[in-house]
């Protein structure tokens, strides 16, 4: 008989929703409960969603006993807190990435889930999605040789705002946590940790950096050159140039991935999805919990930590400070 697990979402917002309506694909996954410190505004989205329950308290919704999972979707500058209360709770975390403000958080985080021996993982949907796996089978078989460069790119043009999430230095603002992380998780999954590291950030008066380029050299000769703008538009594409040929895949996309091997180009296919991405990642979590596991094999904390280790090192390099968190 299939278990059912019962999922609590602490932050009602956007990808709160996002990863909700994927919930719902799954048949061992229960709505049960959403928490936000608006009472109004979580009975709103538990409506909305369809969860059995709302709680105006973080505190209130993870002592509730029928809680199994708790999916965290409030900002950075949060979630060291948010998940220690919820591991301290024995409740199983799954934690949007970025996982924290910096390593020295995440490794409290990790040392509360090891001392409760409880579940966390980081939110990185990336790394169960078809289109990534299949450029990661390409890598790992070595038809097109040794990988020698990695150019990933995430960019959009959004408005300037300090006082919203994105341009909020308190609330740990900037492209870089946000959505810098992805081009540099390619480069960490792909090539491992740099052992130099170069940067160039446009630093607002706020102190938030709305761009930032990042350029990674490794011992074995590869390169990654990486960059994450809220003041531009492109394609947001990653590419992996190789001894023999190259890959292109557009992220968000239903496109097949785009190879050239030996000057010919070629389309890859990968699997489809029912939903929006989300949905792998749940799933993944309720296996490792009907397994036992407190980390995932697939993406441990030592995986998440050495991701944080490197934003460190980027922001020391670019001159990037998070108050109250450096």
């Amino acid at each position: 008989m299939i278990k059912k697990y019962n999922w609590a979402i602490l932050g009602c917002g956007k990808i709160a929703q996002k990863f909700s309506n994927d919930l719902k694909l799954l048949p061992n996954a229960n709505l049960y409960a959403a928490a936000s410190r608006n009472l109004k505004k979580a009975k709103g989205f538990a409506a909305k969603i369809g969860y059995e329950k709302a709680y105006g308290s973080y505190k209130d919704m993870v002592e509730d006993p029928a809680v199994d999972i708790v999916y965290i979707a409030t900002p950075h500058a949060f979630h060291l807190e948010h998940t220690l209360l919820c591991l301290n709770n024995k409740k199983a975390v799954l934690c949007e990435k970025a996982f924290a403000m910096n390593a020295k958080e995440v490794k409290k985080m990790i040392h509360a889930s090891r001392e409760n021996n409880t579940f966390l993982m980081e939110a990185f949907w990336t790394v169960f999605q078809p289109q990534f796996l299949k450029m990661v089978e390409i890598v790992k078989s070595k038809e097109l040789g040794e990988l020698k460069f990695v150019k990933s790119d995430f960019m959009f043009n959004g408005e300037y705002n300090p006082k919203k999430r994105l341009y909020n230095i308190k609330l740990g603002g900037g492209s870089l946590l946000d959505i810098g992380i992805y081009p540099i998780f390619n480069a960490l999954f792909l090539l491992g940790k740099p052992n130099k590291i170069k940067t160039i950030a446009n630093i607002r008066s706020t102190g938030v950096e709305d761009s930032i380029s990042m350029l990674f050299s490794y011992d074995n000769g590869a390169m990654a050159v990486l960059t994450s703008s809220f003041e531009s538009s492109c394609k947001n594409e990653t590419e992996l140039c190789f001894e023999n040929g190259f890959m292109k895949a557009e992220r968000n996309s239903d496109n097949p991935i785009l190879m050239n091997k030996n000057g010919l180009n070629q389309s890859v296919e990968f699997d489809t999805i029912a939903g929006l991405g989300y949905e792998l990642e749940a799933t993944h979590v309720m296996d490792c919990l009907d397994k036992k596991l407190i980390e995932s094999p697939v993406l441990p904390l030592a995986f998440s930590l050495d991701l944080m280790e490197i934003m460190d090192a980027v922001r020391k390099e670019a001159n990037i400070v998070y108050p109250n968190h450096d």
